[in-house]
């Protein structure tokens, strides 16, 4: 573990107004969350001790970015949040530039929320807008109306916040491609300089599982989703935000999310809270996911660490892989063996990946190859035909 190498710190904050249909994060309601004794103040707490227990694994290393994730964490108020972060830098210790986001729900937002923000130090907001269509946030579960999110945007970039991200869900059950393309002038129309944007996953346990196994709303269409996906990088590309990760779009270099290629890059990270996973030179932990237990064990000073692997060099080979070459910057030949290489020239050939960044000596994705991301890194590792 090198101390000059990026540290990030990830801050999961477990509550949620209402639980989204499609979303299986580890996140809790008021309801759920009725009697069990957690609380954000209890929360909190614990936060601060598994800060300090991480300090004294980590000894002294600045930390290069802070992300506040969900859940929704704007539910806690500005105030708490600006608490959060003082908690990690009197801690750790920013280091000069440190990039500092908070993902927030555009209903649970103001224009005195984000001058909060700003002035306790976040550098950016990743606002949750899915669409601009109320009949596909209606099926998404979702609470907000289509404009807040454009309106949250520009609220956040007045109060100072230098970046901010508008997150679209698309090939969701009855949109069409007029839905996502009002979606897209919506998120133009907003000015921010940072779009993330994914295919609609249904997951297991989910209300919209059972809606989907129901018949109440057909499944996701992957053909529709590979269309629509094209359809967002022209217009993002054609505005000037250039895709850098499969599912992420930035105006800048200094847009691009730098904590989360610290994960893309394998990098080293602690996550606070609740379920929330830490990685460390090849180690890997996560939390036990109940926010009360987790308070507890933090409170009786013992780790709330649920579970560990040591990752074998192959495994973290693999991960390498998998991870880089969803890069638009792509990955290094080296660091994959004959049959990789091969697997690549064939990829390369079929369209899957640009030739010529190939002939440099690293495997980038073509946008044919992005839509066909798994497959081609499956050849990659196997030496297989993609």
């Amino acid at each position: 573990m090198s101390p000059q190498s990026p540290f990030g710190i990830y801050v999961h904050v477990p509550f949620c107004a209402a639980r989204c249909g499609y979303c299986d994060f580890n996140t809790y309601t008021p309801s759920e969350l009725a009697g069990s004794g957690a609380s954000p103040d209890g929360w909190f707490d614990a936060v601060r001790r598994e800060l300090d227990l991480a300090a004294r694994t980590v000894g002294t290393r600045p930390v290069d970015t802070v992300f506040v994730g969900g859940g929704t964490p704007s539910l806690l108020g500005a105030e708490r949040l600006g608490q959060v972060l003082d908690a990690v830098r009197q801690t750790f210790g920013l280091a000069p530039g440190a990039e500092v986001t908070t993902e927030s729900n555009p209903e649970s937002t103001s224009p005195e929320f984000f001058a909060g923000l700003a002035e306790a130090g976040f550098t950016r907001v990743s606002l949750g807008m899915q669409s601009a269509a109320q009949h596909v946030l209606r099926v998404l579960d979702r609470r907000h109306t289509p404009g807040r999110a454009v309106a949250a945007a520009g609220e956040a970039r007045a109060a100072g916040i230098e970046h901010v991200n508008l997150d679209l869900i698309y090939a969701t059950p009855g949109e069409t491609d007029d839905d996502l393309r009002a979606s897209l002038d919506a998120v133009l129309a907003a000015g921010v300089d940072h779009v993330s944007a994914y295919a609609l996953i249904v997951e297991d346990g989910t209300a919209l599982a059972r809606r989907v196994a129901r018949g109440e709303v057909p499944a996701p269409d992957d053909d529709v989703a590979a269309a629509r996906y094209e359809l967002i990088d022209d217009r993002l590309s054609a505005a000037g935000l250039h895709w850098y990760e499969v599912s992420n779009w930035a105006a800048s270099e200094p847009a691009v999310c730098r904590h989360n290629l610290g994960y893309w890059l394998d990098g080293d990270w602690w996550g606070l809270g609740p379920g929330a996973h830490s990685h460390l030179a090849g180690e890997r932990w996560w939390n036990v996911k109940h926010p009360a237990r987790y308070g507890t064990l933090l409170s009786e000073g013992t780790s709330p660490e649920a579970g560990r692997e040591v990752l074998a060099e192959s495994e973290r080979h693999m991960e390498r892989v998998m991870l880089q070459l969803r890069l638009a910057v792509g990955l290094p030949l080296d660091l994959l063996d004959g049959e990789g290489r091969t697997a690549a020239t064939r990829a390369a050939e079929d369209g899957l990946l640009d030739p010529t960044a190939l002939a440099t000596g690293r495997a980038v994705l073509t946008r044919r190859g992005r839509l066909l991301a798994d497959g081609v890194i499956g050849s990659l590792l196997a030496g297989a035909p993609a």
